[in-house]
C-alpha cells in the first residue's frame, strides 16, 4: 500500500531529509586516500547524532553500522571496516537519518584521489540517471517511467543496472511501498499520485548485471569485479514535477 504523505508530515521529514543531506557533504569532504571505511562510519555517525537523529541503518534487520561504505565493485550495503581507502578507487555512501517520527535516505559515490576514465564515467552517469528518472516525474506519471529511463541512459553509456535491488517509498518506516526499480517498460505500473515520497536510487554497474552477495550476508558485489556507482535522493512527487528534499 502507497502511503500518501499529507504537507504537514511532508514538513516534518524535510528534517531528516536535510540531515542526510548535510551528512553526505561532510562525509564526501573526509574521502581521500589513507581514510578507512570505519572512521567513516564513525564521523557520520557522530554528525547525525549531533543534530538529535538517529543512524537509521545502525541494528535495522541487524545491519551492524550507520551507514554503508561500498567499495569500487561493491554495489551496495558494504560494511564499513579496516578498509584503507586508496588513491583511484571510489566509494559508494548510503545512509539514513531518523528524527520525529521519520526517515530521510540518500547516497553519493565519490572519487578516492583520481580515479580512471571508467569510473569518472560511472559517477557522472549515476548521478545522471537519477535527473534522467525525474525529468518528466509528476502526478499521473507510471511507476516503471522511473526505471526505463534510468536504464536508458545506462545502457546507453555502456553500463548495466542491478536487477536485485531497488528504490523505495519511504516515511515513517525506512522502507515502505512501493519498490522502485532501476528498470523497466514506460508506460507501465502504478500512476503515482501527488504527495508520494520516494528514494529513486540508481545502482549502475561497469560491467556485466549479475551480482552475487558475500559471506557477512550484506555486501553485494558485482560477479565481474568491475565498478559500480550509486546515487540517491529522497524526494516528493507534486502535480507539476518533484520536490528533492536531500539536495
Amino acid at each position: 500500500m502507497i502511503i500518501v504523505k499529507t504537507e504537514q508530515e511532508i514538513d516534518v521529514l524535510r528534517e531528516p531529509c536535510a540531515i542526510v543531506r548535510d551528512t553526505l557533504a561532510y562525509v564526501g569532504s573526509l574521502v581521500r586516500p589513507g581514510v578507512t571505511t570505519q572512521e567513516l562510519n564513525d564521523r557520520a555517525e557522530a554528525y547525525i547524532r549531533s543534530r538529535g537523529a538517529i543512524p537509521s541503518c545502525l541494528g535495522y534487520c541487524g545491519y551492524p553500522a550507520g551507514i554503508c561504505a561500498s567499495v569500487n565493485e561493491e554495489v551496495v550495503h558494504g560494511i564499513p571496516g579496516p578498509r584503507v581507502l586508496r588513491e583511484g578507487d571510489i566509494v559508494s555512501i548510503d545512509l539514513c537519518a531518523y528524527k520525529n517520527g521519520f526517515h530521510g535516505d540518500g547516497a553519493r559515490t565519490f572519487a578516492v584521489g583520481q580515479v580512471d576514465e571508467e569510473k569518472s564515467k560511472l559517477i557522472r552517469v549515476t548521478e545522471e540517471c537519477f535527473w534522467k528518472a525525474v525529468e518528466n516525474l509528476r502526478a499521473g506519471t507510471p511507476l516503471y517511467d522511473i526505471g526505463a529511463a534510468v536504464q536508458k541512459h545506462a545502457e546507453e553509456n555502456g553500463f548495466s543496472v542491478v536487477r536485485e535491488y531497488v528504490g523505495h517509498g519511504i516515511g515513517r518506516e525506512m522502507h515502505e511501498d512501493p519498490s522502485v526499480p532501476n528498470y523497466g517498460k514506460r508506460g507501465t505500473g502504478v500512476r503515482l499520485r501527488a504527495g508520494t515520497v520516494l528514494c529513486i536510487e540508481p545502482m549502475i554497474l561497469a560491467g556485466d548485471r549479475r551480482v552475487r552477495v558475500l559471506a557477512d550476508g550484506w555486501t553485494a558485489v558485482t560477479q565481474d569485479k568491475r565498478p559500480a556507482a550509486h546515487y540517491e535522493n529522497t524526494l516528493v512527487v507534486r502535480e507539476d514535477g518533484v520536490e528533492i528534499l536531500t539536495l
